[in-house]
């Protein structure tokens, strides 16, 4: 027998010898992985920031997609919001352990990205 196909039949999601439609994980797998999730939560990692700052640092998002993204992190358990009764308003968005713990485990696939990113871009044109 296959190793790597015996392995592959023990990932999570995978059921009945398929990854059905209807498996919760694949929700999540949507909200992570989107082009801003994935930012976002890197850019949460090093800390709290406010809406200003990850606008700032995650180039070319809009408000609506930032706005879409930390609502779905947020109702996820994934990022922490906290609104300042000040005046201006002030609001903090940070990762809750939930979303550490899923930052910790990208942080490899983001490493591996960086290393081919411009060989594969590079070859691709």
């Amino acid at each position: 027998m296959d190793v790597s196909f015996a392995v592959s039949r023990a990932r999570p999601g995978f059921s009945a010898g398929k990854y059905p439609a209807e498996c919760a994980t694949r929700v999540v797998l949507s909200h992570v992985t989107s082009r801003w999730g994935v930012l976002v939560l890197l850019a949460l990692e090093h800390g709290s920031l406010r809406w200003g700052e990850l606008r700032r640092e995650i180039e070319g998002v809009s408000e609506k997609m930032l706005a879409s993204t930390l609502r779905t992190f947020e109702a996820d358990g994934i990022v922490h919001r906290e609104a300042q009764g000040t005046i201006p308003p002030r609001v903090d968005y940070s990762l809750t352990p939930r979303g550490r713990e899923i930052a910790a485990r990208l942080l490899p696939l983001m490493d591996w990205i960086a290393d081919n990113a411009d060989d594969i871009v590079g070859t691709a044109e």
